[in-house]
This record gives structure tokens, C-alpha cells and sequence, in this order.
């Protein structure tokens, strides 16, 4: 049970995390959309992610 409430706990500040870096990002046309699948790699990879996911978005799109 320990460990569902900490996973849910990640869930949620990964979500803040997410909603924070696209306050932030709004100025520069940088949002990252908040999905299920954006969502769980930064729950599972934490911040690296999100640079992970920026830097693609620089990139590619």
C-alpha cells in the first residue's frame, strides 16, 4: 500500500512539475501537452524527462 501512495504521490508532482514548466514555457511557444504518456515518463524518469522531452521538441518538431 506504501508504495501505491508513494507512485500516486509522483503522479501528481510530476503532473505540477509539467503544469509549472508550461507556465513558464507559454512566453515561448514551448508547451508540452499534459497526456498520459508525457505524464508517466517524467513520473518514471523524473526531470531528465522533461529535459528530454523539450530538447526533442526543439528538435524534431
Amino acid at each position: 500500500m506504501k508504495k501505491m501512495v508513494a507512485f500516486v504521490k509522483r503522479i501528481i508532482i510530476s503532473g505540477f512539475l509539467l503544469y509549472g514548466y508550461n507556465l513558464i514555457a507559454v512566453n515561448f511557444n514551448m508547451i508540452l501537452p499534459i497526456n498520459f504518456i508525457t505524464l508517466l515518463s517524467i513520473t518514471f524518469l523524473g526531470a531528465p524527462a522533461l529535459f528530454a522531452l523539450v530538447l526533442f521538441k526543439i528538435l524534431v518538431l
